[in-house]
């Protein structure tokens, strides 16, 4: 499997429960050998999370640290089982990158119509362009419609690291995400590999989604960490 050279899911000290800041991220990212790194700190619907000025003032932050190019985006939440995510279209147009998930704080978990009926209705916004940690078992979700939905919108379905590694408080994601990308599989659908990162010495480590694709046998045409200009591309559509 080729080097996964980009990391687009991270939080720094403003997320209120992370513990980096930006110019430590960018470093470690560096470190690890990365040459792209998004920051997505949480949107304000968060307990902790930045107020929405926080989201106003990326402009000053260097496009590039440490030879790594930044993103500056956001990891929005979805409140509502209408898929209402919680920063207005002023903000959303000035953010490099957005993430939609479900965070029980939140949004608790409905049924298995509403759950998914959320993601679905999440995906039709022409901002966000990948859908976060959906293997949380805590949510009952129809996955091959929100494979095929995933499709329809071209949005990434996310293959979260931090799920699978001890101590994670996502229900049952080993087995969930290998029906995902099962389904990923079956009906062509990109994904991509992300650490969501709270400290700097995450960043770039990737050991347990890897070896969950190799288990799999996942296909690599269909991972997008590896190729910087196919990851521009997809953001441009």
């Amino acid at each position: 499997m080729k080097k996964f050279i980009l990391d687009t899911h991270t939080h720094t000290v403003a997320s209120g429960h992370a513990y980096g800041t930006v110019t430590e991220m960018a470093k470690a990212a560096s470190e690890a050998g990365l040459e792209l790194l998004a920051i997505t700190d949480h949107a304000p619907k968060l307990p902790g999370g930045p107020h929405e000025m926080y989201f106003r003032n990326f402009k000053v932050i260097d496009k590039e640290m440490f030879g790594v190019e930044i993103l500056m985006g956001v990891e929005l939440n979805i409140i509502d089982y209408r898929g209402t995510v919680d920063l207005e279209e002023n903000l959303l147009k000035k953010m490099d990158l957005c993430i939609a998930s479900l965070h029980t704080v939140c949004l608790k978990p409905g049924t298995r119509e509403e759950n998914t009926r959320a993601l679905l209705m999440a995906m039709e916004n022409s901002y966000v362009r990948i859908l976060g940690h959906p293997d949380d078992g805590r949510y009952d979700i129809d996955y091959k419609a929100m494979v095929k939905g995933a499709k329809e919108h071209g949005v990434l379905i996310e293959l979260n690291n931090s799920s699978l590694t001890a101590g994670a408080c996502r229900r049952n994601s080993v087995s969930n995400l290998t029906e995902i990308l099962r389904l990923c599989e079956q009906y062509d659908q990109e994904i991509i590999v992300n650490t969501d990162s709270h400290f700097p010495s995450s960043v770039g480590r990737f050991e347990e989604a890897q070896s969950l694709l190799e288990r799999t046998g996942f296909p690599e045409r269909l991972i997008i960490n590896t190729d910087i200009k196919r990851f521009r591309s997809y953001l441009r559509k």
